[in-house]
């Protein structure tokens, strides 16, 4: 007769070949019970009878500190015979039918691994299952490649597949919205930190909690000395990173504000560790995750841009405008980077072009030694802000990339422009401060200057107001004596909502000059990206219709395509607009009374926006 211990030892069998029981501090194993609060209210009520009286647990459920928002759990069979009912509607009797009913009380709560085991070592069967949290429907468990999951594997495998599973990632992504929107609270309600202050206690944090020392005993320290604690540790981080271009007091310098605040070294009634504690705690559980598991997604860029939306805009905080991670993506693709080019950003914020620029190029890398010159030798920024250079280095660091190459002080500085030549990086791409007067420097000539800085015949691209495409100016004729102008595209006029800039993307080929090319120009339309505002997240891809326009977009692009209302080829020297509506023919069959409104939107903003006294614009423009 079957015995359904022996298909338990199999599972624990395996469990113990894979790791799960080598460190009971990072993964917890528990049968048949749950010391967990969240899982053991969850299946209070999860007996298997149907009466949703009684508690009822799998055989085996595992977690893991290091990403608390998921949860394995194996429920066994002995014979394969009941692995799976017909309509998974039989929990008592089918391993698969019961591991899936489980999974359903916990996914309010958790992203549910499910496994149903059946059998003995002789013959038996597996099934994989995710549930993402906020969910109730299940769907096979496969490989980021996109292989199915069949056989048992490590937990970092497991939680591996199931986050990258499209449903995760954007419940994921929409619980870090949610989250920041509480730090962002706390921050300013609890530790009264200025705007300036937050993404750099942010920042800093997560650069201490990559020091082991400091991830494991910070809650051990009393409030008063903490600060110190934490400040020591990002300063043992940073030195680890050997940043050979900047010193370390450069790069520590705005940390020391959150070191000496007033508020977070203080024990309080209902914080008697201190609120710096309870950052560290909150980000500790809620942000290191992603940067565990999602190497590619720009945490403190994304936490940074979340503040400034909370806040009404810029003017309180670092006097920047974050170039939306949507667009960073879309340089990438404009500029076709690969793991053979070197990107260089003069005006790199926290380095959303880098990292974007750097995720894309790993796609097409097939061995670990050319992901690793990647990461040392591909990726060259500038930033001149203090406060955002420790912000770019430190998102540098925590991804393990790049640092070397990040420079600290003015791209036009004589020693800084010889060092970032040097590196004859072939693509470059800029997000230039916006000039808010006559005194400042105009947004063409960072886009100049970033081109003079590529190897001859690179692709150079730029984000700017639409007003330097369409203005007469001696920037434009200076760029054309030197360069080509390959193509300009129209962007979204509420692309760098809520603050109100209308842009241009320009595409350049660098030592060209564009007379002696004689090459027409291409001008895209790129004005509807199909993204909506929702209230507490701005601008979102809602209905996920934003790959395929990006996609569109890219091929429109690349083969230089003409179609009527899209897209046109025209020559054009420094005295012509530089914009698509200039030129292109509308394809009248397709405007219905929306194209209107928006084009008489778009004017407006476009008046507004050019006739606001200089204190109320745009301070600046820097990369995510």
């Amino acid at each position: 007769m079957a015995n359904e211990r022996i298909t338990e030892d199999l599972v624990e069998a395996h469990l113990r070949d894979l790791g799960y029981y080598d460190d009971p501090d990072a993964i917890v194993v528990e049968k048949q019970q749950s010391v967990v609060q969240d899982i053991r209210k969850g299946l209070s009520r999860a007996s298997k009878s149907g009466k949703g009286k009684a508690a009822g647990y799998p055989e085996f459920i595992i977690t893991a500190t290091g990403t608390p928002d998921m949860v394995v759990l194996i429920e066994c069979k002995a014979d394969v015979k009941h692995h799976e009912s017909a309509n998974r509607d039989q929990p008592k009797d089918f391993a698969v039918d019961g591991v899936l009913h489980y999974a359903r009380h916990l996914s309010p709560v958790y992203t549910v691994i499910s496994i149903a085991v059946s059998g003995t070592p002789q013959s038996n069967e597996w099934s994989f299952f995710v549930t993402p949290k906020g969910s109730s429907q299940e769907h096979n468990l496969v490989s980021p490649s996109g292989a199915a999951i069949n056989s048992m594997v490590g937990l970092g495998d497991l939680f591996a597949a199931a986050s990258f599973d499209p449903q995760v990632q954007r419940q994921r992504e929409r619980d870090l919205i949610a989250f920041s929107m509480e730090m962002h609270e706390f921050m300013r309600d609890e530790a009264e930190l200025e705007e300036k202050e937050k993404p750099l206690a942010v920042a800093g944090t997560l650069i201490a909690l990559n020091d082991q020392i400091f991830a494991k005993t910070y809650d051990s320290y009393p409030a008063t000395e903490l600060p110190e604690f934490w400040i020591q540790s990002i300063k043992r981080v940073i030195r680890d990173a050997k940043l050979p271009v900047a010193k370390l007091e450069n790069m520590t310098q705005p940390f020391t504000g959150i070191q000496v605040h007033p508020e977070l070294r203080k024990p309080t009634k209902g914080y008697p560790k201190g609120l710096l504690n309870e950052i560290v705690t909150m980000l500790a559980d809620k942000v290191m995750p992603f940067l565990t598991i999602y190497h590619d997604f720009d945490v403190v860029g994304a936490f940074y841009g979340e503040f400034l939306k909370y806040t009404g805009g810029d003017g309180k905080g670092l006097g920047i405008v974050l170039t939306p991670r949507h667009v960073t993506e879309l340089f990438g693709l404009v500029a076709n980077v690969s793991k053979d080019d070197k990107v260089l950003d003069i005006c790199a914020g926290t380095g959303g072009f880098l990292i974007s620029s750097m995720v894309q190029m790993i796609k097409t890398a097939t061995t670990e030694a050319e992901v690793d010159d990647i990461k040392k030798y591909r990726l060259i920024g500038v930033e001149q802000n203090p406060s955002m250079y420790a912000l770019g280095a430190s998102n540098m660091i925590l991804r393990g990339d790049g640092k070397a190459n990040l420079y600290q002080g003015s791209c036009f500085d004589t020693a800084i422009a010889k060092g970032v030549k040097a590196h004859t990086a072939n693509i470059g791409m800029v997000n230039p401060p916006y000039a808010k007067s006559k005194e400042d420097l105009h947004e063409l000539r960072f886009v100049e200057q970033m081109l003079d800085c590529l190897a001859p015949g690179g692709t150079g691209i730029a984000i700017v107001p639409v007003s330097c495409a369409t203005a007469p100016s001696v920037h434009k004729k200076n760029l054309m004596k030197k360069h080509t102008l390959e193509a300009v595209m129209s962007m979204p006029s509420e692309a760098f909502y809520p603050v109100g800039v209308i842009t241009c993307i320009m595409v350049f080929k660098a030592h060209e000059p564009h007379a002696k090319t004689n090459r027409k120009t291409w001008f895209g339309y790129w004005r509807e990206d199909t993204f909506v505002k929702v209230k507490n997240l701005g601008r979102v891809d809602k209905n996920g219709t934003w790959p395929g326009v990006r996609d569109r977009w890219v091929e429109l692009y690349r083969n230089r395509e003409v179609h009527a209302g899209e897209s046109v080829m025209q020559r054009v020297d420094a005295e012509d607009e530089w914009v698509a509506e200039a030129y292109m023919e509308t394809d009248y069959s397709l405007l219905d009374a929306s194209d209107y409104q928006r084009v008489l939107f778009d004017y407006a903003l476009f008046s507004l926006s050019n006739s606001l006294p200089e204190q109320d614009e745009v301070a600046s423009g820097t990369d995510e």
